[in-house]
């Protein structure tokens, strides 16, 4: 431990401020948006097998609904473009413009140098959680996913249905790319149904229990042509732990729903982001 200089408490006190003030991001129109999914029809299902993952295609201008059908259990959700990998879900930006969680009214944007909606949440049964006296809440951007590589570092195992090797192997099956071709772009996740936050005293990761039951869904409205895999967490709800198969786990449910002809009259997809990428130099 250094020591506190005399003007310490003065040096804590001085007041944040908050790097990406977010009142002049373009406003995504929730009452269309909620318009058209009330007479959306569900033209799709897929199902993340526990400790498993599955994948899923959505167009532009509809809807992805994920669900907790059997218990409770947390997912971890990755996006791309559907027509270009390399554009893919940033959760660290997603985290600088709306916070750790994401809720109703917020979206999921996308990697440099595109950066522009992939996908916005107008649904969340869970939005009544909030923040709780923990610091915890749900749908979260800050952890990675639960993976191989750290398992080993910490413990020495060859643990692979971790989120990351289960995302690994639905992008492979479902692209036709080997695993070494599929897992580079396999990325940081929304951490879908799991409570998190960080710990007042040491700053770390904390999980907790999921709030999530059967019946309790989030869903999204496509901005772009998207591909979208989840892994249902080996961790289960997340009570205890997320890499092994000790936890309870369950199947997580993926529905896609398409609105009706003319329910998004004067809606389009957002265009790729505005800057020149000169970089300074002309």
């Amino acid at each position: 431990m250094t020591n506190a200089p005399d003007d310490a408490d003065e040096r804590r006190a001085v007041v944040p401020v908050i790097c990406y003030p977010n009142d002049t991001l373009p406003v995504p129109d929730l009452s269309l948006y909620a318009q058209a999914l009330a007479g959306a029809d569900v033209v799709d299902v897929s199902v993340a097998a526990p400790r498993d993952a599955c994948t899923f295609r959505v167009p532009a201008g509809s809807f992805f609904r994920i669900l907790s059908v059997d218990g409770p259990q947390v997912g971890d959700l990755n996006l791309w473009n559907a027509h270009d990998l390399s554009e893919r879900f940033y959760s660290g930006k997603t985290r600088a413009l709306h916070g750790t969680h994401v809720t109703t009214g917020e979206r999921l944007w996308s990697s440099f140098p595109t950066l522009r909606p992939m996908a916005t949440i107008v649904e969340d049964s869970l939005g009544w959680y909030g923040i709780d006296s923990y610091g915890g809440s749900v749908h979260d951007v800050i952890g990675t996913r639960c993976d191989p590589y750290t398992g080993n570092l910490l413990s020495g195992v060859q643990y692979h249905h971790c989120c990351h090797s289960n995302l690994t192997r639905a992008l492979a099956d479902a692209t036709g790319m080997t695993l070494a071709e599929a897992e580079p772009h396999v990325h940081d996740v929304l951490n879908v149904f799991m409570c998190t936050g960080f710990t007042r005293d040491t700053g770390q990761y904390f999980m907790k229990a999921s709030p999530v039951r059967p019946g309790d869904h989030l869903t999204f409205f496509a901005e772009i042509d998207l591909l979208g895999a989840l892994s249902a967490c080996p961790g289960g709800d997340c009570s205890a732990e997320h890499t092994s198969d000790a936890a309870a786990c369950y199947p997580l449910r993926v529905e896609v729903l398409q609105p009706a002809q003319g329910a998004l009259d004067g809606w389009s997809p957002p265009p790729v982001n505005g800057y020149d990428r000169s970089h300074g130099r002309g």
